[in-house]
């Protein structure tokens, strides 16, 4: 064989194969159905055991439903959701919540946003005061809960300690058996262990902003006052609405540091949704009016994250 031959030979081994209209309509199949059947897993798993729970709950409360095998349902409809409106219980439940999250939401976001604005300069230590801040989110709320409940114990708590020691005799004072007592208390182990996590969300959006902009409001005259209220607030907008809306939104649903602390008492007094909605199900079976009630707080949160949605677009965030 010549060398011409060979080398047309060789041009013809790599000539494109011409492929056919079905074949190309089947690779492209292939690469458009290929993502949604890696999907499927996770689809399901998520349709399992979320999905179908809450449908469950929806249907659950619209009986009187019971935990216990051989024992009729009866339908009760739209009665668990009126049953709501009339429950005294209820109303200081909503009335905590609503404060628990009127006080310890500000509170979280101005001493994250402070401790933020502090430790993004290049201060000694900063790198220790930012573990030492964050530290408290990531430790057990069963834990944190009886160590506060140790702090403020009327018999050998440390808060009775020091205020002995301020007065001059032995304090004796049940903080948490009193209903404003026993809310601070739970508001401030809320405070304490919830601010890092604002503060890690502040201090990344506060070092995402141009120096550049902060320095030209500094040379063009523009106090410390007028740069937080004219570069840097409007700078971190996006970042202060998610975190004022998941901080809320968590809020909304407090219950372990109640439940460990005070139970809900006393006489009901530091009950909140969740922790009335816990009682109901698993103290006194009644899981139809356990199940209306976290169906109408879901419709809530949902329409409040639907908000959420609607601002952070308004914001282009």
């Amino acid at each position: 064989m010549s060398k011409m031959d060979r080398l047309e030979q060789h041009s013809a081994s790599k000539a494109p194969v011409a492929v056919s209209g079905r074949s190309r309509r089947s690779l492209r199949a292939r690469r458009i159905a290929t993502p949604y059947l890696l999907l499927v897993p996770a689809l399901v798993i998520y349709g399992v055991f979320t999905i179908y729970p809450i449908y469950r709950q929806f249907d659950i409360s619209f009986y009187n439903w019971h935990i216990f095998p051989g024992v009729s349902d009866p339908f009760v409809g739209w009665s668990n959701y009126t049953a709501i409106f009339h429950d005294p219980v209820i109303r200081t439940a909503a009335f905590n919540s609503f404060l628990f999250i009127v006080i310890t939401v500000p509170i979280q976001m101005a001493i994250g946003l402070f401790a933020a604005a502090v430790l993004t300069d290049h201060m000694p230590g900063s790198m220790f005061w930012r573990a030492c801040i964050y530290i408290p989110v990531v430790t057990s709320w069963v834990v944190v809960s009886w160590v506060f409940s140790y702090i403020f114990a009327s018999q050998g708590g440390v808060m009775n300690g020091l205020a002995g020691l301020f007065v001059g005799h032995t304090v004796s004072v049940d903080w948490t058996a009193q209903t404003w007592t026993a809310n601070g208390v739970i508001w401030l182990l809320s405070i304490w262990k919830g601010v890092g996590w604002s503060f890690i969300i502040f201090l990344a959006a506060l070092d995402g902003i141009p120096r550049q902009l902060v320095e030209s409001a500094r040379i063009d005259g523009a106090n410390e006052f007028r740069v937080w209220r004219n570069v840097v607030l409007p700078s971190i907008r996006g970042a202060v609405t998610f975190v004022t809306v998941l901080l809320v939104i968590g809020a909304a649903q407090v219950f372990t540091q109640i439940f460990e602390i005070t139970k809900g008492g006393p006489y009901n007094s530091t009950q909140s949704l969740m922790t009335y909605m816990y009682q109901q199900a698993f103290s006194n079976f009644a899981f139809g009016y356990a199940a209306a009630l976290a169906s109408l707080l879901a419709v809530i949160l949902f329409g409040f994250s639907a908000a959420e949605i609607r601002i952070l677009r308004q914001h282009d965030v």
